[in-house]
Formats: C-alpha cells, structure tokens, sequence
C-alpha cells in the first residue's frame, strides 16, 4: 500500500524552502498590487459588473473541476440576483448552483469571521440540497463516515482501477479538523498570506473530510484565505478559471505531494504560479472594462437605440480579435431579433456615427467593427 503524507507523524508540521518560492512569490505579489490598484480606479457599476463576471466564471469552473457542466445563463441569473444586478430575461435558478455560489460569496464576505465545523458544514449542505450528488445518497452537512470503505480518490474503469489517494479515515476526522480549525484562526499573522492560501488547499483537501465536495470547498477557503491577504470582500479573479486550464497538472501536484512529506515547496511553487497565471488574465479582463468605459465616454452624447448599444457591448467584450469575420448584418439580426432592413439602417446610423468602420466590401462579405481613432491609441 504507497504511504501517505497523514501517515507521518506531525505531519501538519509543514515546511517549505523560502529561496524556491522568493522569484514567484515577488512576482505574483507585484501582480496582486497592479490588480488592486485598477480595482482602486474603477467606478461602482463597473466594479459589480467585474464581480459578477468573476463570481459566474468561478461558479461555472469549480463546477467543471469536479465534471458538472452548469448552464451560463442560470449561473449569472443567480449572481445578478445576489449582487442585486438585473436578471430580467434570465432563467430561474437552481437550488445547488444557488448554493454553491452563496458558499462562494461567504468565503469572500466574511473572511474576517472565524471558521467553524458548523460553518463548514453549513456549506456542504448547500452544496448537495437534496441530499443527493448525481444519482448517489450521501451525508450532507456532517462528516463522512466511511461506512462503505475509507475515502479513496479512484481513476479508470471497473476492474483496471488507479488509486491516487486514500483519504485519513473517518475515525480521525474530528481530530484532524480541529486541527484544521486552530491552524486556520491562528496562523493568518504567522505566514505570508498567499503562501498560507496553498496550504489552506492543500490541507484541508488532503483531510477530505466529506463525502463530496471537498474540492469546491477547498477552492472557497483558499479563495477566503486570500480575501484575508488582500482585505477585499470582492473577487476580481478566478483561480479555477486557471485550475480548469490546468486540471491535469493539478491533480498531479496534489498527488506526488500527498505521497511525500511534510515539505510542500513543490505544491506551493504550482499554486503561486497558479495564482500568478489568474492574476494575469484578470489584469488583462479589466484593462478591457477600462478600454469599454473610455469608449462610452467618448460617445456619451450620442442617440443610439437599445439593440445598438447591446451589439456595440457584444463587440467590445469579444474584442479585437474575438467576433470572428467581424460585425455582418446576419449577426446584427440573430442578436437583436430584428429585421433585416432595420439592421442594416442601425448598422449604417453608427458607421455615420464614427462608431462603427466597415472593413470588407466584397457583396455579402462586407462587415464591420469598432472604429478606433488613431490618434486616441
């Protein structure tokens, strides 16, 4: 049987050599700098709008992690709904992803409240509602008890079984989590913080101490840990966005250091390189609601009906390279709903606006995009 890290004795002592860490860590700390400020600059609407994009792509990617696919127009149905943003001609929510993410904002709006058994386990229950993960009963808010064999985390098919761990058993579960518990509420002012996040993973997915949905509740505390780092009760990134980009490499790195020992150098240079990754592509997200306000500002003055502004916005999220063949009258129609006729004359009005620039004339090729004044870039 391969030996596993709980097995040592102490084997919460965990260390890790500060030189391998001191390059990542230096620049994912001034990358964490460089997003806080934009977060600094931005006006209310845009900072909830960010919010809520963040919270759907977080809601949507811990899902993915675990293999459940979740409708994106129902995940930011319940985040307007949360963050008290419009949700007109969105569809009714459901009651697990309701859960998860209300277990998602907690994590970030109360990252100053101690954290609890009770705490935990109200999470779990609002991750699993009907008592039910898939098809399968399973304990909902309370410890698992192995009644059907100890916690194993188990790849391939029937028969030709991978074993990558074995979870602590049950009978040790009040235990280790009280552990857990002390660590956590005392070690906020003993260790850097964004280190202390990939512990807080590591940790307490190695513990395992449900039967489901230990993963999602190890991604809200690590994401409740950095809200401690950084003092924000609002999250302008989204690690499992990065997590799902490197799934593979992820269970990898958890595994080889579940099987060693209580160093966690290896794991902690993947998490901040991790985290790294994430803060790069939000820095990047909010230049791009940065370059969207400076445009509305710029043609604040003038008269553009609704259906002109939701293509203008579709356009602008997508950005320059992402509206593949650019803006055609067909796309103007599948995404107003209006006719052809009238898509054409709105299309027309913001090209004499100086909003639009047409950029192929060939017939039915002609098609259009966002005109930039060269003197503005």
């Amino acid at each position: 049987m391969p030996h596993y890290i709980w097995q040592n004795t102490d084997w919460t002592k965990f260390s890790w050599r500060e030189e391998k860490l001191l390059n990542i860590l230096s620049s994912t700390r001034f990358k964490q700098g460089d997003l806080i400020a934009k977060i600094a600059a931005l006006h209310s609407d845009e900072s909830l709008e960010s919010q809520a994009d963040i919270l759907t792509s977080e809601t949507m990617k811990t899902a993915l992690i675990e293999g459940e696919v979740y409708d994106l127009a129902t995940v930011r149905s319940s985040v307007n709904r949360k963050l008290g943003l419009s949700f007109a001609g969105l569809p009714e929510t459901k009651r697990h992803i309701e859960g998860l993410v209300d277990v998602l904002l907690e994590a970030t709006t109360s990252f100053d409240q101690k954290l609890t058994k009770k705490k935990l386990c109200a999470w779990h229950a609002a991750l699993f509602p009907t008592s039910y993960s898939g098809l399968m009963k399973i304990r909902t808010g309370q410890y698992r008890n192995d009644s059907e064999g100890q916690m194993k985390i188990i790849s391939g098919l029937i028969g030709r079984e991978i074993i990558h761990f074995q979870a602590p058993p049950a009978a040790q579960l009040e235990n280790v989590m009280k552990d857990y518990f002390q660590w956590w509420n005392s070690s906020q002012t003993q260790v850097d913080g964004l280190i202390r996040s990939g512990i807080a993973h590591f940790y307490f997915v190695t513990i395992h101490p449900f039967e489901d949905g230990n993963g999602r509740i190890a991604r809200a505390l690590t994401d409740m840990a950095l809200a401690q780092d950084d003092g924000l009760k609002k999250r302008y990134y989204s690690l499992s966005e990065q997590i799902v980009a490197d799934k593979k490499q992820y269970y990898e790195a958890l595994e080889v250091t579940q099987r060693g020992d209580s160093d966690l150098t290896d794991w902690l240079v993947w998490f901040l390189q991790c985290f790294n990754q994430a803060l790069s592509k939000s820095n990047a997200l909010l230049q791009k609601t940065f370059a969207k306000s400076e445009f509305w500002k710029t043609h604040q003055g003038k008269n553009l009906h609704d259906r002109q502004r939701k293509v203008i916005n579709k356009l602008l999220d997508a950005g320059e390279d992402g509206f593949q063949g650019g803006l055609t009258t067909r796309k103007y129609v599948s995404m107003t709903k209006t006719s052809r006729a009238t898509a054409g004359r709105e299309i027309s009005d913001l090209v004499q606006k100086g909003i639009l620039v047409q950029t192929k004339s060939a017939g039915r090729n002609v098609s259009y995009q966002i005109y930039v004044n060269p003197q503005c870039d």
